[in-house]
């Protein structure tokens, strides 16, 4: 169990942060905005859950996915790609792809692309996709400057997916997806 007896510790205030290790970093690195990203996704998924309420199964899955990205981020926030702390596993992504096939299957073929758009919970699941987007930029980036559980990409990548067809999901409830019409405005 994690306990957190000051949130207020001044120890940033001159610009840099602790990872989880206990080295001190600059609030700039690329660590550190990846796992700011990856709080930035999970906070926009915790405004989409404010549309879930009465869709208990998609809320779930949201509950869940807050919990891994709280793992993504105590993952990232220790450097390197193994050792005894919590790592994310491919166990995640797994989840995320039986997911995303069971929603799929309800939903019609895609013809065109899909705009973010529809109803306002959908319209939430494409800002949150964008962050998560965003997240998965920055881990790739850190990925390329130092070692990065592969397992984090994976699972980034996949989680944006997720939020695609949720949103194509609540919009099948709804009035359907917003299709693009190619140079509609030529």
């Amino acid at each position: 169990m994690v306990r957190i007896d000051r949130v207020t510790t001044r120890g940033g205030d001159a610009g840099d942060t602790s990872l989880g290790d206990g080295t001190r970093v600059r609030k700039d690195a690329l660590r550190v905005e990846a796992i700011g990203c990856v709080d930035e996704a999970n906070s926009a998924i915790g405004v989409l859950r404010l549309a879930t309420r009465d869709d208990p199964e998609a809320d779930a899955m949201l509950a869940r996915i807050q919990h891994d990205l709280f793992d993504v981020g105590a993952d990232l926030c220790v450097p390197g790609e193994g050792g005894a702390r919590l790592r994310v596993s491919d166990t995640l992504t797994a989840r995320l792809d039986q997911e995303v096939a069971a929603m799929n299957a309800t939903l019609p073929p895609l013809k065109s692309f899909v705009l973010p758009a529809g109803s306002s919970s959908a319209a939430h699941a494409h800002v949150a996709r964008g962050i998560v987007r965003r997240a998965e930029r920055r881990v790739v980036a850190l990925a390329d400057a130092e070692p990065v559980n592969a397992a984090v990409v994976r699972y980034l990548n996949r989680l944006s997916d997720h939020l695609f067809v949720l949103a194509r999901r609540m919009n099948a409830a709804a009035d359907g997806d917003v299709l693009w019409t190619p140079g509609l405005n030529r």
